[in-house]
Parts: C-alpha cells; sequence; structure tokens
C-alpha cells in the first residue's frame, strides 16, 4: 500500500511539472502587462481549485497561510521574470529553488542536510553568475533577479506544503490565488487596460484553468505523499520542457551562456537529488 501510495505521488508530481512547464509559452504568447496576467491566471484558478474543494477548510495555521503567501510571491516574481528575460532564464534560475529547500528544510522541518547539498550549493552559485552575465541588456538583468527571488520564495513554497502532508494543502493553493488576484486587481486599478483579443483569451484561460488550476489539485495530491526534495527533484522536468515549447513555438532561443549555466544548475540540482533521495529510501 505504501509503495502504491507513493507511486501515485510521484506520478501526480510528474503530471504536475509537465504543466507547470507550459507557464513561460503562454505567458510570452499574451500581450499584457505581468499584473494583469498573474491576477486574471490566479482569479480562473482559484475558481477551479473551489469548484475541485466544495468546501474548504480554512483554519488558518501558520504554514497554511505561509504557504500561500509563498506561492503568490512567487506567481508574481515568476511571470515578471518572463515578461524581462528570456523563458529559460527566468524557469532555470527559478530551479535553483530544491537545493535552496534543503537548507530552508533543515531549520523549519529539522531535516538533515547532507554533504551532497553543500557541494551542489557552489556549483549553483557557479551556474547563476553565468547566466547572469548572458545578454543583459534590454532590462534582462532586472528578469534574472526576479528569477533568482523566484528561487527563494518557491523553496519556501515546498516546504510549507510539506508540512501539511497529514492535513488538506490544496486549501493554501486557494489562499494564494485569491491573494494574488486581489493584490492584481488593485494594482490594475492603476495602469492601462490589456488589449483584449481571441488569443489572450484562450491563452490566459489555459492557463488559470490547466496550467495552474488542474496543477495545483496534482500538487497537493503528490505532496502528500513524497518528501519536499523527491517533489522538486521530479519537477526538474518543467525547466526541462519550458524554454523547448518556447523556442518551437515563437521562436525564443536561449543564449549559450544560459544554457551552459542552466546546465549546471539542472545537473547540481538532479545530482544532490538522486543522492538524498536514495539515501532517504
Amino acid at each position: 500500500m505504501g509503495n502504491l501510495n507513493r507511486s501515485a505521488g510521484i506520478l501526480a508530481m510528474a503530471a504536475t511539472a509537465f504543466l507547470w512547464s507550459i507557464a513561460g509559452l503562454f505567458i510570452k504568447v499574451i500581450d499584457w502587462n505581468p499584473i494583469a496576467i498573474a491576477g486574471m491566471r490566479s482569479l480562473i484558478a482559484s475558481a477551479v481549485i473551489f469548484m475541485y474543494l466544495k468546501h474548504p477548510d480554512f483554519h488558518f495555521s501558520f504554514p497554511q497561510i505561509a504557504a500561500a503567501v509563498a506561492n503568490a510571491v512567487t506567481m508574481l516574481l515568476f511571470v515578471c521574470a518572463n515578461k524581462t528575460t528570456t523563458a529559460a532564464n527566468a524557469i532555470l534560475l527559478q530551479y535553483c529553488a530544491p537545493v535552496f529547500t534543503v537548507f530552508i528544510g533543515a531549520v523549519l522541518l529539522k531535516e538533515k542536510t547532507h554533504v551532497e547539498n553543500f557541494i551542489a550549493l557552489p556549483l549553483l552559485l557557479a551556474g547563476m553568475v553565468i547566466m547572469f552575465f548572458d545578454r543583459l541588456g534590454g532590462g534582462r538583468l532586472l528578469g534574472n533577479v526576479f528569477g533568482l527571488m523566484s528561487a527563494v520564495t518557491f523553496s519556501l513554497y515546498f516546504v510549507f506544503m510539506r508540512m501539511q502532508k497529514d492535513g488538506s494543502p490544496l486549501e493554501s493553493n486557494l489562499l494564494s490565488h485569491w491573494l494574488t488576484a486581489g493584490i492584481c486587481i488593485v494594482i490594475s486599478l492603476f495602469l492601462p487596460l490589456p488589449q483584449v483579443t481571441v488569443q489572450s483569451l484562450g491563452a490566459i484561460a489555459v492557463l488559470g484553468v490547466v496550467q495552474i488550476g488542474i496543477s495545483s489539485i496534482l500538487f497537493s495530491i503528490a505532496i502528500k505523499r513524497i518528501s519536499a526534495v523527491q517533489a522538486n527533484l521530479i519537477a526538474v522536468i518543467e525547466p526541462v520542457f519550458n524554454p523547448v515549447w518556447v523556442f518551437f513555438i515563437i521562436g525564443e532561443a536561449p543564449g549559450v551562456l544560459t544554457l551552459v549555466g542552466g546546465g549546471i544548475i539542472i545537473s547540481a540540482v538532479t545530482a544532490a537529488s538522486i543522492i538524498t533521495a536514495r539515501r532517504t529510501a
């Protein structure tokens, strides 16, 4: 029963990461400001999650609120990063999160930090430095900073969601989308109205229903059955596919330094996560 439960968690996390990977593409094809995209996406996603839960259990514990805030900030930063740097930079920098998760988890979850994580950390830093030197003009430096900041908040989100493994973590996602939508609606009042087209409406619907709504449900199923480290390892599917969709559909190619730095980051994260997962098993 335990193996079956874990297998279900692995499959749910793999499906989650695959759905997450389409974010860069659909964000790129919507000609709206990042605030409007993040707000509308979360508003639609919250409706999907609410219909799934039917009777959400809000107890407003620290992990429930903290996960909601961390996810809301992550979504805002990630959308801003995708609009100000390449999709590859945005997602690869965010995937420094697994190693950050280990160190944050050591403090908050009392999980032991192992030697492979200390080895991976300088490799991550090296990968980030290389990526930050990749065509920094046109506001790309700011986008890279947004991507790196989202890695920190994303790691906090994983840890706080894992704290709720014996409860119902999906409520945190619902709260985070209400929070994001509320903040974005208020800010949007002071920004120009976005141009509404069939393409933008279709793309935002896919982002809200599929990329965020359904993936949130799958993630809540996964995180109750596998560890935060295992979830991060499987989530490496996302940074592999994210820039691929963008390249093939709209032709945005990552730079050489992005590929080199991103390769170092993914290799370090994957190797450290595999070693940790095997030790845990």
